[in-house]
């Protein structure tokens, strides 16, 4: 879904505003998402000694005439040690305001989703992880007008 609406926060013009429902089905503990891991006695542990915890989020980008890259977070959450690290979430929405600087969304066939995270350490530097699946899904060329009541 994706309207144009009024963009208070920057320049006078209208501008888009996607609206985007998801699932998302990852396991953080598998090994094919690139995250550094260890192992002990054939356990597979990603909270070790030293992470705190994970910050996931999701985060579109896409290209405009304007800008070569457009990177917009679109959801995130904080897993803690002894969370379920599979996560399997249904129907969700974007927790943040999906805007563009123009019209950019308007017809874009190439906008790709990716699910990161952020390793939290108690001490020590912060590695950023990329997981290893995307989707690109097109937005429609069309906006979808407000009902007035």
């Amino acid at each position: 879904l994706r309207k144009n609406v009024e963009d208070f926060t920057g320049p006078r013009e209208r501008s888009d505003l996607g609206f985007v429902t998801f699932d998302i089905t990852a396991d953080i503990l598998n090994r094919k998402n690139g995250l550094h891991i260890f192992w002990e006695k054939n356990t597979l542990i990603i909270f070790d000694w030293n992470v705190k915890q994970l910050f996931l989020y999701l985060s579109a980008e896409y290209s405009t005439k304007n800008n070569a890259l457009n990177q917009v977070v679109l959801w995130d959450k904080i897993m803690l040690r002894g969370d379920n690290p599979r996560l399997s979430l249904k129907d969700m929405k974007s927790k943040y305001f999906f805007f563009d600087d123009g019209n950019g969304l308007k017809g874009n066939r190439n906008i790709t989703l990716t699910l990161s995270w952020n390793v939290v350490p108690n001490a020590g530097i912060l590695p950023l992880v990329t997981g290893s699946g995307h989707v690109s899904v097109p937005f429609p060329d069309t906006y979808e007008t407000t009902k007035s009541y």
